[in-house]
C-alpha cells in the first residue's frame, strides 16, 4: 500500500490583516522561541548516549521536524498572501471580509458568519473559509437575496439579513 497521496487543491491566497499578523506572531513564535528550546534539548539528549535506544533523542528530533515544515508552510504561505484590508465599493453585497448574518429558510435558524481566508478559518467565532460551498454560495448576494448551498448534509436554502465590514 502506497502512502502517497494527491496534491491538495490550491487555496485562495488571501487573508484578513487580523490573520496575516497571527500567522506572522506564530512564525515569529516558532523561529525564535520553540525552534531554539527544541534544539537545545535535543542536544542534551543526544549527549546521553546511545541514540538508537533514546526516547528522548527520537521525540526531539521529529518534534523538531514538525516544528521545521511548519516554518518552511508558513514563510512561503506568508510570501504567497494578500492582506485586504479594504471594504468593497458596494457595501451591501458579500465579498471577502464580509460579516455576514443569514436565517435558514426550512428551519428559521439565523447563524453569524465572516469570511475570511483558508488559513484563518475557525468554526468556533463563525469565521469560513471563502472556499467553503457557504462562503461561495453567498458571495456577491444582497441584502435580502435568497441563495442555496450545497452542503454536506444536503442542499439548504438561506437569506441574507445583514451584511457588514469589519471585525466581528
Amino acid at each position: 500500500m502506497s502512502r502517497w497521496r494527491p496534491p491538495a487543491e490550491k487555496s485562495t491566497a488571501l487573508i484578513t490583516p487580523e490573520g496575516h499578523a497571527r500567522l506572522k506572531a506564530e512564525l515569529d513564535e516558532l523561529w525564535r522561541l520553540r525552534r531554539p528550546e527544541v534544539v537545545k534539548a535535543l542536544a542534551a539528549a543526544a549527549a546521553e548516549g546511545d541514540r538508537s535506544e533514546n526516547a528522548e533523542y527520537t521525540y526531539r528530533k521529529k518534534q523538531l521536524g514538525e516544528i521545521d515544515r511548519r516554518v518552511r508552510y508558513l514563510s512561503k504561505r506568508l510570501e504567497a498572501l494578500r492582506v485586504v484590508d479594504t471594504t468593497p465599493s458596494d457595501p451591501e453585497a458579500v465579498f471577502f471580509g464580509a460579516c455576514i448574518e443569514v436565517e435558514n429558510i426550512d428551519s428559521g435558524d439565523i447563524a453569524r458568519y465572516r469570511i475570511v481566508g483558508p488559513d484563518e478559518t475557525d468554526a468556533a467565532l463563525g469565521h469560513i473559509s471563502i472556499d467553503s460551498p457557504l462562503a461561495r454560495a453567498m458571495l456577491k448576494k444582497r441584502l435580502d437575496d435568497e441563495f442555496e448551498a450545497q452542503l454536506p448534509g444536503g442542499p439548504q436554502r438561506f437569506v441574507i439579513v445583514e451584511v457588514r465590514y469589519g471585525t466581528g
